[in-house]
């Protein structure tokens, strides 16, 4: 076509050779999941049947009576949410739990207690008798047990009518009916009727039969929407498998009446009755004590606490995850039995909006179709494609039922192989630096074209990426419970908040660039994907936290050094300007005022609702460590100064500098050898991570400068640094904010997996397999991305230097030749002006967003402040 430019430029071979090669992984992994979601589990597409008869223990316990394991039970493909009292009144405020049976059920009765409050439900249990009933209250919640082992009485029956009847039956001045129905029993009937037992208990179970049982096509049965359940709609009458005991611990009075030849018939007849007469029998009850004799007790008959507290979270998870999904909100880690149908809602409407906005700004410019394959196989077409891709992604994989979600649980084995692999990996990689791969130097050396600066650009982008790969593999495990993975982890955030002090101090000391292009530049660039994600995620902002935690250092930095900037060649008044700095953002952290104030200003003006304490929070953890990176960046430019100041007569602290340097570097390197002993000696000082997170603004820069010391102590490290590590440092910021979605799963929650592997319902390995998969599709998704991000940055600050604009110029100055409007003779004068009005109010427009700057943002903003006043996301 001429007058048009080029297609984007070649990739290298082997760089294509890899996209080609990790786009078919992603095809074919997308597909072989659409396939599993859509035929594999097309009867159990919510998970609700998993649920109630499937799943394992990630955490079994090895040690008797121990109260530490069965913690993380695992249902096949989604995760279990553990209740706390708050969600229990969320989900059951003004209603009623009904426990009704023998001892097993009144344990699921005392942890159901227990979870709305703990001390009073313990003080009620010393008081309570065995063989009564019990009620307990909290809040608008009441909880009632029933005693009746035999399952037969006129009280169950009633309280079977009650909540089966139309509308809500008072019971109380308070409570209507029930909520959740739960009955259990059997085991009195194995102790006192002898061989007549299994008759005795089907007669029972027949007799409420058409109360317990649901019809196929009910409202909330197992194959409905569990979104789609009103608060009063749903049948949520469960029964309990007959307990099987822990035989070889029985008191010898229970041996001779609990035998398995008693016990197991009666299970199979309730497994009979439920596929038969439509009962819900909760058969994960016996699987969390299936193979594990340390989740009874010392009598060999009742579970631990962890094991009935696990017991009531399957129950309330049916009833309760699809109601609490609708109204919470994020994080979405209520999984079972529960849809993501407001969500996606509201996710398809704004993709929908980006969908159909693009095609009318791309009218506005061309208006020949012929024209718009000049734009589709552009550069920057192509990013706004793969951000959009990404975006899709998220959303499909954490807002929908296509992939499954399971917990995470952190095992040292694994945490350690990952690291291990990380090592191999980026020791094998290992390459000599290009030659000035940073216009920043230290050292006067001979040879400066085989020499690497101090904190070269390679040098930092792999300290980036074997940062982001530690702090990737501590939120997959899952190991912030072990006090000595945080503690690094913090000290690898403080990192990179460093690097963000460091780094912006030296381009403003020796660049003196503080325009608006360049802070709008280095803002975009990082928001980018932040400020997408929460129309689509139904997230906010702040939740994606890096991002705006260097969008806010870096605006403190940017402020530090602009005021006044002219006298920064001072090296007191500079040195006054960031402790003025320091002290002014202490206070305005400690201070509850500013930051409540702004927030609230933020949510009246653009409809959002930030978490002012987890912000405060997130500050405080590195309220000092941007400082010392401007600090060190002040030293650095001030030693370097020294070390090559040629022409003139060395003043007497350059002089002593230069004659001492020799000994100043090896002192600094044996005090930095020093403080990887020390500070893990500190760090095993303290028991938990609350008091660690006090110390922290005052502790992490010691070995960070530790590091960077020894990074640098010689030619051999400077000059040489890790390819692959690089790599993920060059997209360590998307590899943060996308993993939230597409790697980790429930908003960080849980995990993402496939489904594919280990289907049986005892099978627990798959783990491994969906962990390779997913790692080279995230790290796919996210390299594309960083690419697509830099691309759409360059063009929204300079659109003149971006290809995008020769590819406009050149399709307007074709259309300026080409006088055909695209109508006909018999078209009216009308229309005709209409559209040429439309053509030089968009060309206009388009002049003007070329010009401005300002322009561009308000552009962009200005939807994004519509979308939130119209909550939309």
């Amino acid at each position: 076509m001429t007058g048009l430019p080029e297609s984007p430029r070649k990739i290298p071979l082997a760089r294509q050779a890899v996209r080609n090669g990790c786009s078919l992984i992603f095809l074919l992994t997308f597909l072989a999941t659409f396939y599993r979601r859509y035929w594999l589990d097309a009867y159990d597409p919510y998970k609700c049947n998993a649920l109630l008869s499937q799943g394992h223990w990630l955490d079994p316990s090895i040690e008797p009576y121990s109260t530490r394991p069965f913690q993380k039970w695992q249902p096949p493909g989604c995760m279990l949410h553990e209740y706390t009292g708050k969600d229990i009144q969320s989900c059951m405020g003004g209603q009623r739990i009904v426990y009704i049976g023998d001892s097993t059920t009144r344990q699921l009765f005392w942890a159901s207690a227990r979870k709305l409050n703990m001390t009073a439900a313990d003080g009620k249990m010393r008081q309570a008798g065995k063989h009564e009933d019990l009620t307990f209250e909290q809040g608008d919640v009441m909880i009632d047990f029933i005693w009746d082992p035999f399952l037969n009485s006129s009280t169950l029956r009633g309280e079977l009518l009650s909540y089966l009847s139309d509308g809500l039956q008072d019971n109380t001045d308070t409570f209507g009916k029930a909520g959740l129905v739960t009955v259990g029993g059997g085991l009195w009937y194995a102790r006192n009727f002898g061989s007549d037992s299994l008759d005795q208990f089907k007669d029972s179970i027949d007799y409420l039969a058409p109360l317990l049982g649901y019809k196929r096509g009910d409202v909330g049965t197992l194959y409905s929407p569990p979104g789609t359940r009103r608060r009063e709609e749903g049948h949520h009458v469960y029964v309990t498998p007959v307990q099987i005991p822990l035989y070889d611990v029985l008191s010898p009075v229970r041996t001779s009446s609990l035998t398995p030849a008693k016990i197991n018939p009666m299970n199979e007849y309730l497994y009979n009755a439920s596929k038969t007469k439509g009962v819900k029998v909760v058969w994960s009850h016996s699987l969390m004590t299936l193979d594990s004799e340390n989740a009874y007790e010392e009598s060999g008959l009742h579970v631990i606490e962890n094991v009935s507290s696990r017991r009531v979270d399957v129950l309330l998870n049916m009833r309760c995850n699809a109601e609490l999904s609708l109204s919470q909100g994020y994080p979405f880690d209520k999984t079972c039995c529960s849809a993501y149908e407001r969500e996606a809602a509201s996710g398809v409407r704004t993709l929908l909006l980006l969908i159909f906005t693009a095609p009318i700004i791309i009218g506005l410019w061309i208006h020949n179709l012929r024209r718009i394959r000049a734009i589709l196989c552009h550069e920057l077409t192509q990013s706004f494609g793969i951000l959009a891709l990404a975006l899709l992604y998220c959303f499909v994989a954490d807002r929908t039922q296509l992939f499954n979600k399971v917990q995470k649980h952190f095992a040292h084995q694994e945490f350690f192989t990952m690291c291990a692999t990380v090592f191999a990996l980026g020791v094998f990689s290992i390459r000599r630096s290009p030659v000035a791969s940073s216009p920043r130097r230290l050292l006067l050396v001979k040879d400066q074209s085989a020499d690497q600066p101090f904190l070269s650009r390679d040098q930092t982008d792999e300290w980036k990426g074997w940062m982001q790969f530690v702090i990737l593999i501590y939120h997959y495990t899952g190991a912030s419970s072990i006090l000595w993975i945080y503690q690094l982890i913090r000290v690898l955030v403080a990192s990179y908040l460093f690097m963000t002090g460091f780094g912006h101090t030296v381009f403003f000391l020796r660049k003196q660039d503080y325009s608006f292009k360049r802070s709008a530049s280095v803002l975009v660039r990082v928001n980018l994907i932040s400020c997408l994600l929460p129309y689509v995620m139904g997230t906010d902002y702040l939740f994606y936290y890096f991002a705006p935690l260097v969008s806010f250092w870096y605006m403190v930095v940017y402020l530090t050094m602009r005021i006044n900037h002219s006298r920064n060649v001072s090296l007191s008044f500079l040195l006054g300007k960031i402790a003025t700095s320091a002290a002014m953002v202490t206070i305005s952290i400690k201070c509850s005022t500013p930051f409540e104030k702004t927030f609230l200003l933020v949510k009246y003006t653009c409809g959002t609702t930030w978490d002012v304490q987890e912000w405060r929070f997130r500050l405080q953890l590195d309220g000092y460590i941007v400082y010392v990176g401007m600090l060190a960046a002040i030293l650095y430019i001030k030693v370097s100064e020294m070390l090559n100041a040629q022409r003139f007569a060395p003043k007497e602290r350059i002089g002593f500098v230069r004659r001492h340097w020799t000994k100043i570097r090896v002192f600094s390197i044996l005090l930095a050898l020093m403080v990887p002993p020390s500070f893990w000696i500190f760090c095993r000082s303290f028991t938990d991570k609350f008091v660690y997170n006090r110390w922290v603004p005052y502790v992490s820069p010691v070995p960070i400068l530790s590091f960077i010391i020894l990074r640098n102590s010689n030619r051999y490290f400077r000059n040489y640094y890790s390819s692959a590590l690089a790599w993920l440092g060059r997209c360590s910021l998307e590899t943060f904010t996308l993993q939230y979605h597409i790697w980790l799963a429930a908003d960080t929650k849980g995990l993402l997996s496939l489904g594919l592997f280990g289907r049986e319902p005892t099978h627990i390995d798959g783990r491994h397999q969906d962990f390779i998969i997913l790692t080279v599709v995230f790290l796919y998704i996210s390299w594309l991305t960083a690419d697509a991000t830099v691309s759409t940055t360059k063009w929204i600050i300079d659109p003149k230097g971006a290809k995008i604009s020769l590819v406009v110029e050149a399709v307007a100055r074709a259309e300026s030749k080409d006088h055909d409007d695209g109508f006909t003779m018999d078209q009216s004068q009308a229309a005709r002006h209409l559209v040429r009005l439309s053509r030089r109010t968009a060309h206009r427009f388009y002049r003007l967003w070329m010009e401005k700057l300002g322009v561009r943002l308000v552009s962009i903003l200005l939807p994004m402040w519509i979308l939130n006043l119209l909550n939309v996301g």
